[in-house]
């Protein structure tokens, strides 16, 4: 679905993408995960077409997503920290994004809407909202959509426990339904249910592409985060 072909990219003396492939398939949970500067945002803004990279190529579909944004709406995009015009309310945010994003096919996935509960405060404006329900917002806008991609970045920061469970199940039922969901956390004991495969980067550079199960037979480990610093620790 997403083929990452020896991309490169540098700011300035910063190397923030050295010569990264990957391939992302649909039906698959996959971790970005690396430290801070490790080129995970600038690997996501570069399939987002938000970064353009020095070199390389991105294939969307087969397809190269160079000078072509069609691609876009197909994909599904939760920020870290959604921005929103803070006089606006939230139905008045959402009605924006339907008619940024209208197509005439397309079917509406509002089940987080519902289960968050945010049908029943749509009048309320977005500057008086706690951090955790703007992130219920920004969840809801990133599944609305029904993209075949879904791109989540820290997607449980700031949300109570019920809130990120049922944010959980939603992302595992996404991917059993065959979608394609690439997420970012530092919380590694939030991705051992829903995860499939881990891509790990650090200072620019892919440092490992592997399956979950394979990762955990390969170092013996149960838990993600032991499994990865076992790996980091043989390398």
């Amino acid at each position: 679905m997403i083929t990452i072909d020896k991309i490169s990219k540098q700011f300035g003396q910063l190397n923030a993408l050295d010569d990264v492939s990957a391939q992302c398939d649909s039906g698959e949970c996959i971790a970005l995960i690396g430290p801070n500067g490790s080129g995970k945002t600038t690997l996501i803004k570069s399939i987002l077409g938000m970064v353009v990279p020095d070199s390389g190529t991105i294939l969307f579909n087969n397809k190269s997503i160079a000078h072509d944004c069609s691609y876009r709406a197909n994909i599904g995009y939760m920020p870290q920290i959604g921005r929103y015009p803070d006089n606006m309310t939230i139905g008045q945010v959402i009605d924006m994004m339907k008619d940024i994003r209208r197509s005439h096919t397309q079917i509406r996935d509002e089940e987080l809407l519902e289960q968050f509960d945010l049908k029943s405060i749509l009048g309320k404006r977005m500057s008086t909202l706690s951090g955790g329900t703007r992130q219920k917002v920004s969840a809801a806008l990133a599944f609305l959509f029904n993209g075949d991609v879904l791109i989540l970045d820290e997607p449980t920061a700031g949300l109570d426990p019920v809130a990120s469970e049922i944010l959980k199940e939603k992302i595992i039922k996404q991917k059993q339904a065959g979608k394609l969901i690439l997420i970012t956390s530092h919380i590694l004991s939030e991705l051992d249910d829903m995860v499939t495969q881990i891509i790990y980067m650090q200072d620019g550079k892919l440092r490992f592409h592997k399956q979950i199960e394979a990762l955990r037979t390969e170092t013996g480990e149960i838990k993600l985060s032991r499994a990865i610093a076992s790996v980091m620790l043989q390398n």
